[in-house]
């Protein structure tokens, strides 16, 4: 549809856009109607569910950066609207902290919304909100809403009929206030006002609604110590040093979306207060500045900040506290660092993190509680039961106790065994549009929760609820992977006739934990016995399922009485059968004390280490084939060893011996010489000593399996 001049005049073959503005027009009605004092409209991107803002009215489009590209399924009023094809009111500054705690937390104002779908009964084109000022009532009138609603319905049409004849909508500027008051600087648009002016003893500014000085009087000039031909057309807060702290452009913020008056006090250094007081307007403020009071009296007369007073977290810690919780990993690190940082941030003394599993309440962690069994006694509780704690997990409302005595009225069931907190903040955390758990934040004094605060700490909570979600995945992976390696690898060895041993195994400490290392000793006829150690290419669960076969098949065939060689022939034919991608290292030995030898076979496994009753050590150099599951024809030839009884023999797996940066040959010499000084010790303390290097070391690139058998005399 066309609101210009005709078609005919347009270039043939041409589609020129939209003449008027359309947009702007619609929302510049809807506000005059209805006496809001901004508003915005939103276009559906063709392409994908995207809103794009397209005009901005009453307000600089800066207060609503954040929200300038939205997608349909953000938390945000006009994506609601959109989706849920229906107007959505939010009636002020703690029904914004409730409902949408993410602008909340950015625009901690008072005002009320109002966003309204721009769509037909088949189609939607977008969406409209409009902002009132915090005088507003609490509830939109019918007459609000019907004009609202009618006039979506009529741009909805327009839309609809422009689609219909390919017509574009040219892009359309902002609907700012006026231009700024007065052609000369430093005048009011008359010689007599700007003499009235003058004479005040105190300075006046005018500034639009970006913030710029329009007008400003000498005194004001006095006052701030700066030129009025330096603060004309600038921002207030630039063009004065001492004024650039988002503390006052914030106060600006809040006199416009607000439009009441709002005040502070500023230091002009060395030791000058003065005081600010803005009057605002749908076109600008007005600053009435003055010296302020002796700081000592202002001091006086302001309430003392006690240890309960409200401490809001600045965007600094925020940002900080966001990047602290990515690097939690498991459960018990979110409860440190939410106790360590954030808990102190907000003036909170305790905390308790409560989860849910199997419909009943779980307490993942608390810290604070001078008495544990307040806290605890709640772990395996119904999510049913009347306490703050399950309801708000189970809604995903925050609930607010100022004082013991009115979480007391409202949940009876915590009268029993009291904690001594007296004030309470629920926080449901809430992640992928879930509750995953609820945080308590406690304080030990009576607290009053502002608005703004409210809207913090939800946000804060949100952050928490990612840290948590990722951290409870993390827990559930390492349980499962640490109970899958258990079940995996001998939970203890046998004890045998002439033969001592120990063994020792450390996962990576990268990815899961668990890998393909894998080691077992297992007693045969008479006094002999067969050992094996191996590696399986990996360090994740495939790796450790085929571990798991590679080990049973080696038991397996043990029992049937192969022999070296024939063991390796047969689990090499195996893993080919499996059809796996992974390959495997092994080294396997019979071990016949009674007549002091031992026979092994090794499929490229790092060799074995022998230390004689001597002392001295020396590297079995093996006869041996390639890795597992490589080459089905490949031979895997036997080597028999003397095995005298005080002999020692050190199987292991490379990451015992590799490191980065470290040469192979020079890793073994080092085990063999730390095996020459330590091998007399018992067992169990050599196998601490030998793994002692690995299990210090904080980035763990690879799995180490240590299995020592020491030959004894026979008795």
């Amino acid at each position: 549809m066309s609101e210009g001049q005709s078609s005919a005049q347009a270039p043939s073959g041409a589609r020129r856009p939209v003449g008027r503005p359309m947009l702007s027009l619609t929302l510049a009605s809807m506000m005059d109607e209805v006496h809001a004092h901004s508003g915005a409209v939103y276009l559906l991107s063709p392409d994908q569910a995207v809103l794009e803002m397209a005009v901005m009215a009453g307000l600089p489009r800066a207060f609503a950066a954040p929200w300038e590209r939205v997608g349909l399924s953000a938390p945000i009023p006009v994506s609601d609207a959109v989706r849920e094809r229906r107007l959505v009111w939010v009636g002020g500054e703690e029904e914004m902290a409730r409902r949408y705690p993410r602008i909340a937390v950015v625009l901690p104002y008072p005002f009320s919304l109002a966003a309204l779908p721009v769509a037909t009964a088949t189609k939607a084109y977008g969406a409209i909100f409009v902002t009132w000022p915090g005088t507003h009532p609490q509830d939109l009138s019918d007459w609000e809403r019907d004009h609202l609603t009618a006039a979506c319905d009529r741009l909805a049409v327009r839309l609809e009929r422009a689609a219909e004849q390919s017509l574009p909508l040219p892009p359309e500027p902002d609907l700012l206030a006026a231009p700024l008051v007065g052609g000369m600087a430093g005048t009011l648009g008359t010689v007599e006002a700007a003499r009235m002016v003058s004479r005040l003893p105190y300075g006046l500014c005018s500034l639009d609604v970006h913030g710029r000085v329009g007008f400003a009087n000498a005194a004001a000039a006095e006052l701030l110590d700066v030129p009025v031909n330096r603060l004309l057309g600038a921002q207030l807060w630039a063009s004065v040093p001492w004024l650039n702290d988002p503390v006052y452009e914030d106060r600006y913020r809040a006199a416009l979306f607000s439009q009441h008056v709002t005040s502070f006090v500023a230091l002009r250094p060395p030791g000058e207060w003065l005081s600010f007081r803005l009057y605002p307007s749908t076109s600008g403020l007005s600053v009435r500045i003055s010296r302020a009071r002796a700081v000592a009296e202002m001091n006086r007369s302001a309430p003392r900040p006690g240890p309960s007073s409200t401490r809001l977290v600045t965007i600094s810690q925020v940002l900080s506290l966001a990047g602290a919780l990515t690097e939690a990993v498991g459960v018990e690190d979110v409860v440190h660092l939410v106790a360590d940082e954030i808990a102190p941030a907000v003036g909170s003394q305790g905390l308790v993190l409560l989860g849910s599993r199997a419909g009943r309440l779980r307490v993942l962690g608390h810290h604070g509680y001078a008495d544990p069994r307040v806290v605890e006694r709640f772990d395996g509780m119904p999510l049913s039961e009347p306490i703050p704690g399950s309801q708000v997990l189970r809604t995903g409302v925050p609930a607010f106790f100022e004082s013991r005595p009115e979480v007391e009225r409202l949940y009876p069931a915590l009268l029993v065994d009291p904690s001594e907190f007296a004030a309470f903040a629920y926080l449901p955390l809430i992640a992928s549009g879930r509750p995953v758990g609820t945080l308590v934040l406690s304080y030990a004094s009576p607290h009053h929760f502002a608005t703004d605060e409210r809207a913090v700490l939800t946000s804060l909570a949100g952050l928490i609820a990612q840290a948590l979600e990722r951290a409870l995945l993390y827990d559930a992976k390492h349980r499962l992977a640490h109970g899958l390696q258990e079940a995996l690898l001998p939970h203890t060895l046998p004890t045998l006739s002439g033969i001592e041993a120990a063994a020792r195994y450390l996962p990576a400490t990268q990815g899961m934990e668990i890998g393909g290392d894998f080691y077992d000793l297992v007693a045969t006829q008479g006094t002999a016995a067969a050992a094996v150690i191996g590696d399986v290419q990996g360090h994740n669960v495939t790796a450790a399922g085929l571990m798991g076969q590679v080990r049973t098949a080696v038991r397996a065939y043990t029992a049937v009485g192969q022999a070296p060689e024939e063991v390796m022939r047969s689990t090499n034919r195996l893993l080919l059968d499996l059809g796996s991608d992974l390959f495997a290292s092994c080294l396997y030995l019979r071990l016949d004390p009674a007549h002091g030898r031992a026979v092994m076979s090794r499929a490229g496994h790092p060799p074995p280490l022998l230390r004689r009753p001597d002392g001295r050590v020396r590297v079995l150099d093996l006869a041996g084939g390639p890795l597992l599951g490589i080459d089905g024809s490949a031979a895997y030839p036997s080597t028999e060893v003397a095995l005298p009884p005080g002999s020692l023999l050190v199987l292991y797996t490379d990451g015992l011996v590799e490191s980065p940066g470290t040469d192979f040959e020079d890793a073994l010499a080092d085990l063999g010489r730390r095996l020459t000084d330590l091998g007399d010790r018992p067992l169990d303390d050599l196998a601490d000593a030998l793994v002692q290097h690995g299990a210090d070391a904080e980035g763990r690139l690879d799995d180490i399996a240590l299995l020592l058998l020491r030959a004894l005399p026979q008795g």
